[in-house]
């Protein structure tokens, strides 16, 4: 293994995810798996509704609706990507860092089926090469590349005083990624955009120490290349585009759009049980990793308030939620009970976007412009628009106030309902349009989570313009957050913290 700092080793995932999910699929066997299916919903006991019964999903290949009856769930799916609206639109839309087919379902099914969630206003926001979006942690980490303004000023040596203001958090080694985003952005506000990672000056030095051995050059040269090869091949392509050699010109470097993850330098998602032996009581209620809903688990993205633990992490975090759902299993016993109503209304309502399209396609002698329904693809950017207006978007600085998040909300309601709206002609169309919900019900969570912490609690992050600054003496606290679907309502409250480590 290769170092690139004191707690992390270089990684490919794109290369042992596959082998990873080959040795998952030969143990269940290839007639337990079942592909290219979304899941819109989760099941409820009919006899008892705070327990898990199954899912609900559709082919996005055939017209055929799954249900599936289980005794418990574990909801492993990525985080939320395009909720907010991103750097790169028109014919880049979907350029962005963090996978674009992350919709934001692992935290959507747990909230609709009344799951308790936490610290969903722990967005993400990361430096990253501009237009590409290609990672910089190896950069940083095991080249030692530096962050420099357009005057050729170290942002970290320049503005180490503005660390000062954040303690105890400023005096983490290293600095902790919000601080690092709040460095950027006062140098942005002072004039010094825009900013350049000195990818030249890193691999001339490394060059160098290497004493022209060809070997050694060739193995760094690897190491350089073979993130964005492999796992971002378009930034080698603006590269070449650009005329860019890394090993010659310095690349530029922007602060991405928010995304909603639990499982990299933000913790969003549900509030689950931690384990018998370490955790204390007030997080603890029986198994492992289950959410507050029973037989439901929980791992990598969806769980919340447990950041940083990558892709390595959250592959631990699935063989303790897996083992923790067989116990049980093993100790709840009976079946769930499925009402077969509830099957057809969820099944209804999976469908009706085929149906706006039917009854509405004869309003217009164009699909795009139509008086009876929107499609996808508007709705989302719609979506965008208001996040990026009203929570703390790229667009808006990162900032936002409680009049702006109480505007945005009502904004979402009236969103909300226009989505009745939405129209789908074929099975990718309606792919695309539970994927909208997905990042709406995301979205709602996120604005209602921001606007009950009255506190800039991750500068660099989000600011609370109204609330500039840390607050440890009142806020700190989980944020914790419920969905009633009877009632069509939402609770918050604070969760105290409680330390785990001496």
């Amino acid at each position: 293994y290769k170092r690139e700092g004191r707690w992390q080793i270089m990684i490919h995932g794109e290369s042992y995810k596959p082998i990873v999910a080959e040795a998952a699929k030969t143990a269940v066997g290839d007639g337990n798996v079942y592909e290219r299916i979304f899941v819109a919903r989760l099941l409820l006991d009919d006899k008892d509704p705070s327990r898990i019964a199954g899912a609900v999903g559709f082919s996005v290949r055939e017209n055929k609706i799954y249900v599936f009856k289980a005794k418990a769930v574990i909801v492993a799916a990525g985080g939320a990507t395009g909720v907010f609206r991103p750097h790169s639109h028109g014919e880049g839309l979907g350029r962005i860092w963090y996978a674009p087919w992350n919709t934001g379902s692992a935290y959507s099914l747990m909230i609709q089926a009344g799951a308790t969630m936490t610290q969903m206003e722990h967005r993400l926001v990361v430096a990253r090469f501009k237009d590409g979006y290609g990672p910089v942690g190896m950069w940083f980490l095991l080249f030692k590349a530096v962050l420099e303004n357009a005057k050729g000023e170290n942002i970290e040596q320049k503005w180490a005083s503005l660390l000062k203001e954040w303690e105890p958090y400023g005096s983490g080694k290293p600095i902790p990624t919000p601080l690092r985003n709040h460095q950027m952005m006062a140098d942005f506000r002072a004039g010094g955009a825009p900013f350049f990672l000195r990818t030249d000056t890193a691999l001339q030095r490394m060059y160098q120490e290497a004493a022209n051995d060809p070997k050694k050059i060739r193995e760094i040269e690897s190491d350089a290349w073979e993130d964005f090869l492999d796992m971002t091949m378009s930034q080698a392509l603006i590269w070449a585009s650009d005329n860019i050699d890394p090993a010659k010109t310095p690349s530029e470097i922007v602060l991405t759009e928010p995304y909603l993850m639990g499982s990299h330098a933000s913790g969003t998602g549900a509030w689950v049980s931690g384990p018998e032996d370490v955790a204390p009581k007030e997080y603890f209620w029986g198994y492992n990793r289950m959410t507050t809903v029973k037989g439901l688990f929980a791992a990598g993205d969806g769980v919340g308030g447990s950041a940083h633990k990558f892709s390595s992490g959250s592959h631990v975090e699935g063989r303790l939620a897996g083992k923790a759902a067989v116990a049980y299993i093993m100790d709840s016993g009976a079946a769930p009970s499925v009402a077969q109503d509830q099957v057809e209304a969820i099944k209804a309502e999976l469908w009706k976007p085929f149906e706006n399209y039917e009854k509405g396609r004869t309003a217009s002698t164009t699909d795009e412009i139509n008086p009876t329904y929107l499609f996808p693809k508007m709705a989302l950017h719609r979506l965008q628009k208001i996040m990026d207006e009203y929570a703390a978007g790229q667009g808006s600085q990162y900032i936002t106030t409680e009049g702006m998040l109480d505007k945005g909300l009502e904004r979402m309601k009236l969103f909300k309902e226009d989505l009745g709206k939405l129209a789908a002609r074929d099975l990718h169309d309606l792919l695309r349009c539970w994927e909208v919900w997905d990042r709406t019900w995301c979205a709602e969570a996120h604005m209602r989570h921001l606007l009950f912490r009255q506190e800039t609690r991750w500068p660099g992050y989000y600011y609370r313009a109204d609330y500039p600054t840390l607050d440890d003496k009142n806020w700190k606290v989980f944020v914790n957050s419920r969905y009633d679907a009877a009632k069509g309502e939402w609770a918050l409250e604070k969760t105290p913290f409680l330390s785990t480590i001496a």
